[in-house]
């Protein structure tokens, strides 16, 4: 990695305290008294419950004479009446630690369910950075899926419901207290929630590692991911029960949430905000995996060292290669890992049409992803991308 000796950066703390491993799952009362709890409040969705996954975590309660309360409604995109209703439910529950089990969905839910508990108002009142002024609930993150890392982040992510359009809640408030990342919990997803999940991880680490915010800390964490997916993530999808691949997935998830902390990410996330929203509602881990390549391709004439440095980590040897070509090798690595994953090459089967792009690249430009992408970008230039994936 290339250093710039005329940088200055802050790398956030991490306040969650993470327990990494197969089977820490088993650790779930030890961690609730850990954070001062007695009786959970679980949060999940019914993609954990048809899982068998939400049995294994009430069996493990229950052994340990741990009683809870149980909210399982959460759905994709989970919206922000259905966070206030939850909040409500919390706090009539007597429950004192929020427990939050799943996919990005999920965790985001829990979080701010947990920041609810103890600021009065809305989740809506909240939207921004830093407007969470006192401390939340413990909440202790259990992911199901290797892909957001949402039990590592500043951030919440649902749907105002009022406009449905996807906001976020942020700030260093919203970690959460605790994160049992189990690999073993992602053995049984699905190949396409695998691919989806393994490609929103891999966009969280080259946008990170790519964007103007970066700094060695992040970095050296996102190219570490970036490794590790290029290693595992094909095997993940493709013979699920591959423990090794499924232990590197998550880790590589874990590692892009911390690096992306402090430094944002690029295109492909502003994309996604308003992809996910209104009656499109194309699923998050899609919408990076169909437009990463695109945007990786703007991008790459742009940064084109830490490109070289992308493509090298994904298995490319580019060490003979004129440079802009050994960057561009980073743009088909990924193609070819997409590929490869069963993942679409467009969005038309998600129902973006023409007609939705200007609307998406309207709400795309207020993201605060696009100031720190490595290249310079207009509107036209983000219409020119989505209309790559259309």
């Amino acid at each position: 990695m290339n250093v710039n000796v005329a940088q200055t950066f802050n790398f956030l703390p991490v306040p969650t305290d993470i327990h990494f491993g197969c089977g820490v799952l088993r650790d779930l009362p030890e961690r609730v008294r850990s954070a001062g709890a007695t009786r959970p409040f679980l949060v999940t969705d019914p993609g954990v419950c048809a899982a068998g996954i939400l049995d294994e975590v009430t069996a493990i309660l229950r052994k340990a004479d741990m009683g809870f309360t149980l909210c399982d409604r959460v759905k994709p995109d989970s919206g922000s009446a259905l966070i206030d209703e939850t909040a409500a439910e919390l706090k009539r529950s007597g429950s004192d630690v929020v427990v939050g089990i799943g996919g990005g969905s999920s965790l985001d839910t829990a979080k701010a369910v947990a920041a609810l508990a103890t600021n009065a108002g809305s989740s809506l009142d909240y939207v921004g950075l830093h407007k969470v002024r006192n401390r939340p609930m413990p909440m202790i993150a259990i992911p199901t899926t290797a892909g957001t890392g949402s039990e590592v982040t500043l951030w919440s992510v649902f749907t105002d419901d009022t406009r449905s359009i996807k906001v976020a809640i942020g700030g260093v408030m919203i970690y959460p207290t605790v994160a049992l990342c189990d690999p073993d919990l992602t053995l049984g997803l699905p190949p396409l929630l695998t691919a989806a999940t393994g490609m929103d991880a891999l966009a969280h680490a080259i946008e990170c590692y790519t964007n103007n915010a970066c700094q060695p800390i992040s970095g050296a964490l996102a190219l570490a991911a970036i490794q590790l997916i290029g290693r595992h993530l094909r095997s993940a999808v493709l013979n699920g029960r591959n423990r090794e691949s499924r232990y590197g997935m998550m880790l590589a998830a874990t590692m892009a949430g911390v690096a992306m902390n402090p430094t944002r990410l690029g295109l492909a996330h502003a994309l996604a905000m308003p992809l996910g929203s209104w009656n499109l509602r194309v699923p998050h881990g899609i919408v990076l995996a169909v437009t990463l390549p695109a945007v990786m391709e703007f991008n790459y004439l742009a940064e084109p060292d830490r490109f070289v440095d992308v493509a090298q980590a994904l298995g490319e040897s580019v060490e003979h290669l004129p440079r802009m070509e050994a960057a561009g090798r980073a743009v088909s690595a990924v193609r070819s890992l997409a590929h490869d994953i069963g993942i679409p090459s467009s969005l038309a089967d998600y129902g973006l049409r023409e007609e939705h792009v200007r609307g998406v690249v309207d709400e795309a430009m207020k993201s605060g992803n696009v100031p720190v992408n490595p290249r310079r970008t207009c509107a036209e230039d983000l219409a020119r991308i989505l209309r790559q994936v259309i």
